[in-house]
């Protein structure tokens, strides 16, 4: 073989050499690459994923945000709406004693007199007995000490003990004992729960009852009220005093006012009165109901282990012990626990 034919084949083999190596250099790189991008993967999922994650958990953490802002504006419109209960029921109370009570005392006979002072007294007492203790009376909060707690939950969100029936109330950033929900469509500013609870209700039941009778009693004023401010823009006007076109709105915005709380407030009045009786709180009820449907998949029966029946569990959470607890505890403001 010739010179040029040894040193052509030898070239040949000199690229053929560096062509395998070159080829195997880049299998291996891409090699490395891929598990570079697997042992990321790896690590990512080893940070985010636990046994509590699924797809709820993925939208609350994208949430968060969102739920921060309106948790942290929320808190001042509690002590809007506190002002505004007050303003309101003020006002109401004061058309009353100055419209309404005037007529009263001028045309109903003397029992019925004595009937709408001690009723609608005894009305206003409840109202704002209720009202303040459902404001001021802490829901409960469960013991910070961890001693002598075993087979009690922890709380992911404070790290506290979180007995039965306990919840975490984001807005209050506690977890709250029997907790119901964190009231602020009701004008409380406060959580509900297990020593508030009772205030709560009956606070929405009073002023139900109340707004019901000056509705009722007013009728027939704020329909003749109501039926003179439609002269007001007659051609030729009447002659109505500043003092009696102020009594004919005052008496038809009572009306109206009383009214419209009526229906709402009793509608959820109505609503607590069920979840009393079937042993439930507003958000036991989800809870149960979750629960009840699942056993239901099964063939089984679920029980609420927190209901001792209609009649019981309204004694249990009046705290009506005796008969006389009905008087003292129920129809009277009670501070009893």
């Amino acid at each position: 073989m010739r010179s040029w034919q040894r040193m052509f084949v030898a070239v040949m083999r000199l690229l053929l050499k560096c062509l395998r190596l070159g080829r195997r250099r880049r299998f291996k790189l891409l090699r490395q690459v891929e598990q570079l991008w697997h042992y990321g993967n790896l690590c990512l999922l080893s940070l985010l994923y636990n046994s509590f994650t699924n797809s709820d958990v993925v939208l609350d953490s994208l949430f968060e945000p969102i739920y921060w802002l309106v948790d942290h504006v929320t808190r001042w419109f509690g002590v809007v709406f506190v002002a505004l209960v007050i303003g309101l029921t003020s006002s109401i109370v004061a058309i009353v004693y100055i419209c309404l009570l005037p007529l009263i005392l001028q045309t109903y006979t003397p029992a019925w007199i004595c009937w709408h002072l001690a009723y609608g007294h005894w009305n206003l007492i409840m109202i704002v007995f209720h009202y303040y203790m459902a404001i001021t009376t802490s829901p409960g909060h469960p013991p910070q000490a961890k001693d002598d707690l075993g087979g009690v939950s922890i709380c992911r969100k404070c790290i506290a003990p979180k007995p039965a029936r306990t919840h975490h109330c984001s807005i209050c950033n506690r977890c709250v004992l029997k907790m119901d929900h964190h009231c602020q469509a009701a004008w409380l500013n406060n959580c509900v729960g297990h020593y508030n609870h009772r205030y709560f209700f009956s606070f929405c039941l009073f002023m139900t009852m109340g707004c019901i009778y000056c509705s009722v009693s007013g009728w027939g004023v704020s329909r003749a009220a109501s039926a003179a401010i439609e002269t007001y823009y007659q051609t030729p006007p009447p002659t109505f005093s500043f003092r009696q076109r102020a009594f004919h709105k005052s008496v038809v915005y009572l009306w109206v006012l009383c009214s419209s709380v009526a229906l709402a407030l009793g509608a959820l009045t109505l609503w607590h009165a069920a979840l009393i009786t079937r042993g439930e709180t507003s958000i036991e009820r989800h809870i149960n109901k979750k629960e009840r449907q699942r056993l239901q998949k099964k063939g089984k029966v679920f029980r609420n282990p927190y209901s001792y029946g209609g009649w019981d569990n309204w004694k249990v959470f009046l705290g009506v012990d005796v008969p006389r607890h009905w008087l003292t505890r129920v129809l009277l403001p009670s501070l009893h626990l």
